[in-house]
């Protein structure tokens, strides 16, 4: 027994609080021994980049919370399965790719495009982007929801890139495991994307792109809630 944290849905934000220190491959074992409860900390711990990935493909919000949780549903079932020779965000992030690819393709809302070949380099062709002015500042706001609409607007491929690497800051090697393409393959999409969008936003968004696709608290919490309900 972990102090009573064995039962299914941990709300106690001091009990939480004592696992975070815990690596994500200690916390896994815990969990498939039993102590299911802890599985929370974990989704706490990935739901931004989680929910990053799977919108990224999506491009809708309620989407993206479900293929969460169908993802989150998949990691537990095959907890066992995790080897620990990627990261568990790696592998995490994999199924949540997985499963956000499978439902746009059943719907055919998705057109893979070969931007390894015929694609030539096109970051000569732009300058620069200047500094944001005090007064632009002020509306990075609804800057922020321009980039978000024009990344929506990204060809399939280029967009699940420019999201895991420039929104959610993963390296390009992180990027091309959980895609499963090369990493040339995964610098030359990134390019691309930005050519795109800095015709139109990227000399005015400055710094902003971080903060893009925020996964807020409310939304941590059904997410977190709606998983233990369907493992329960």
């Amino acid at each position: 027994m972990l102090d009573g944290v064995t039962r299914m849905h941990v709300t106690n934000g001091a009990v939480l609080e004592r696992w975070t220190a815990l690596t994500d491959e200690q916390i896994v074992t815990r969990v498939a021994d039993g102590h299911t409860a802890l599985f929370e900390v974990l989704m706490r711990r990935h739901n931004e980049r989680v929910y990053r990935a799977a919108r990224g493909i999506l491009r809708n919000d309620a989407e993206a919370e479900d293929v969460m949780q169908q993802a989150y549903v998949n990691a537990y079932v095959h907890l066992r399965q995790f080897d620990a020779r990627a990261s568990f965000a790696t592998w995490l992030t994999r199924i949540a790719i997985h499963e956000a690819l499978a439902r746009v393709k059943r719907q055919g809302r998705y057109q893979s495009m070969d931007f390894e070949e015929d694609h030539p380099d096109v970051t000569g062709s732009s300058s620069a982007p200047s500094a944001l002015s005090p007064e632009r500042q002020a509306y990075a706001g609804e800057l922020r929801a321009l980039l978000e609409t024009a990344v929506d607007r990204l060809p399939d491929g280029a967009r699940e890139v420019f999201v895991l690497r420039e929104v959610q800051g993963l390296s390009t090697s992180e990027t091309a495991d959980v895609l499963g393409i090369r990493e040339d393959a995964v610098k030359t999409r990134l390019t691309r994307a930005k050519h795109a969008l800095r015709r139109d936003l990227l000399t005015q968004v400055g710094s902003i792109g971080p903060s893009a696709f925020p996964f807020h608290q409310s939304r941590c919490d059904r997410v977190v809630a709606a998983v233990f309900a369907r493992i329960a």
